[in-house]
């Protein structure tokens, strides 16, 4: 399998049923010698996303609709996608498809070009980015004191943790969110940090984003607990490797 596409979802009857079949049309387009295949990850909702979105791509094997039985956070949903997934790259992204999916490509063939890079990050900030629809003004000036506490405290240099577009290669997927324990919005951030941690390259890329006025997100409430999460995440991540270290095979001395 070359690609695995996860996608997060809790009450996405009204647009993900009708998205899945344009993400299918540029993953054939991309023509993968291995294929590819689509992992959705739904949330207990309250409206008929499972339903909707098996019926979507019925006639498509390489698509798997999994129902958590709890409604715990994106974070838990991406992480049981990412574990699931098989592919040598895995993708997660958001359900709206801020980002277009023409990056799917533009992002492989970064990592083709840079053998050495296990993590790939859209990066909205990036001077080459182009936002076709900006957030509001409350949720952007929010989102900016967010990152710059970020970098100042636990990742310096990484413009936009918060970016729904990520991709990872197969060992560093693995890796990392076996390891991941948060549930909400503020898993990206342990994500990342453990991936510095356990040595892997991280970069990030311009993406082209427009922002999606349904979102889940709540900029005061959930923007709060994100605010908080910043010092929980490093105490986290250090435990965390403590107790499940990562261990570099070493080819044996001449």
């Amino acid at each position: 399998m070359d690609l695995s596409i996860v996608i997060p979802a809790y009450n996405e009857a009204h647009r993900l049923p009708g998205n899945l079949p344009k993400l299918l049309t540029c993953l054939d387009a991309l023509a993968l010698p291995g294929g590819f295949e689509v992992i959705v990850v739904v949330e207990k909702s309250e409206d008929d996303t499972v339903e909707r979105c098996r019926a979507a791509a019925a006639d498509r094997s390489e698509v798997q609709v999994v129902q958590n039985p709890v409604k715990r956070g994106k974070g838990y949903a991406v992480r049981v996608g990412m574990l699931r997934s098989s592919g040598d790259v895995a993708f997660f992204m958001d359900a709206d498809l801020s980002t277009p999916l023409e990056s799917v490509g533009e992002f492989l063939a970064h990592f083709r070009s840079h053998p050495d890079t296990a993590v790939l990050i859209g990066n909205r900030r990036h001077p080459q980015s182009i936002i076709g629809v900006p957030q509001g003004f409350l949720r952007r000036k929010l989102s900016d004191a967010f990152n710059l506490v970020v970098q100042a405290l636990i990742l310096p240099g990484c413009a936009d943790t918060q970016c729904g577009f990520k991709a990872f290669r197969h060992d560093a997927a693995q890796a990392i969110f076996s390891r991941q324990h948060l549930d909400g919005f503020s898993f990206d951030l342990e994500v990342l940090l453990l991936a510095q941690r356990l040595g892997y390259v991280v970069e990030d890329l311009p993406v082209d984003w427009c922002d999606e006025p349904a979102s889940t997100l709540r900029p005061m409430r959930d923007g709060m607990k994100m605010l908080r999460d910043i010092f929980v995440v490093r105490s986290l991540v250090r435990k965390t490797l403590n107790e499940n270290p990562r261990v570099i095979e070493r080819a044996p001395s001449a």
